[in-house]
């Protein structure tokens, strides 16, 4: 494995590569969520290449940019151990310039996540762009955790007509259940026990369409209910593109819930 820190290294190095490329883009602070986004990248192509960046441009300037956890050494250990052929690793002043082309991300970034957070997908579609550009990949992997992120990327590569293809990945939990993220850590041992109400939420509204209950006013109630201790942020029944629905739509449905603990917001949704 070979670690990677200049766009001039990347770049010569992807010259070099006539087979597939699986991409895998990530933050760091690496968990069994990215290892498994991992270990398909190197099950579907003849090079792995994985990103290791946390991307300020997608922190607003009230988020926890300084305080995201890194874990560099570690990363790159875990990276050896699944076989990745190539680990980049940028500074910040690699990945930009003071002269900056925006990617502008459509009015669809502005809902759920973007409501809260104007300008954060705006962040996150510049620099997948840019690593995009940089890596080339024949696949790039993306968790469905981050739906909404995942539905913007796709679309960012149809509408610009990019030769990748946009692999979406199951959701990794932990054994009782909680999405994994880089953000536990920060939670307590009481928000540790609280947080299993989202997806116990999720299970809720799963049981009750298995019931043939589809109405979403119902399903966000029932939910509402098992989270009523805790500080909802929001809960959205959309279909695949993002527009909010009046009924689940099978195999065309997402069930979203964000749920904040002290400073920590929480993401986690069913597929349906």
């Amino acid at each position: 494995m070979k670690v990677l820190k200049t766009i001039e290294e990347l770049q010569n190095v992807r010259k070099s590569i006539t087979s597939t490329v699986g991409f895998v883009p990530t933050m760091g602070a690496l968990h069994d969520g990215h290892i498994s986004l991992i270990k398909q990248a190197r099950n579907e192509n003849d090079i792995v290449i994985v990103s290791i960046f946390v991307n300020p441009t997608q922190f607003l300037p009230t988020e926890d940019l300084d305080a995201y956890p890194r874990k560099d050494e570690a990363d790159k250990r875990i990276c050896e151990m699944c076989k990745v052929d190539y680990v980049f690793m940028p500074e910040i002043s690699t990945m930009y310039t003071s002269e900056e082309v925006l990617i502008k991300a459509p009015n669809k970034s502005y809902i759920l996540e973007g409501r809260t957070r104007p300008g954060h997908f705006d962040g996150v579609l510049q620099v997948v762009l840019k690593l995009f550009g940089l890596t080339q990949p024949t696949n790039a992997y993306f968790g469905k955790k981050d739906a909404q992120q995942l539905s913007l990327i796709t679309q960012m590569v149809r509408n610009l007509f990019l030769p990748i293809n946009i692999i979406p990945c199951e959701i990794i939990r932990e054994a009782d259940g909680l999405a994994m993220s880089s953000r536990n850590v920060y939670l307590d041992e009481v928000q540790r026990k609280d947080s299993l109400l989202i997806c116990k939420s999720l299970y809720t509204a799963a049981s009750l369409i298995g019931k043939n209950e589809l109405n979403s006013n119902v399903l966000k109630q029932r939910m509402n209910d098992v989270m009523s201790t805790l500080d909802v942020e929001y809960i959205a029944i959309v279909d695949r593109d993002f527009n909010e629905i009046e009924n689940i739509e099978l195999k065309n449905s997402i069930i979203l819930v964000v749920a904040r603990f002290g400073n920590t917001r929480l993401l986690d949704n069913i597929w349906v």
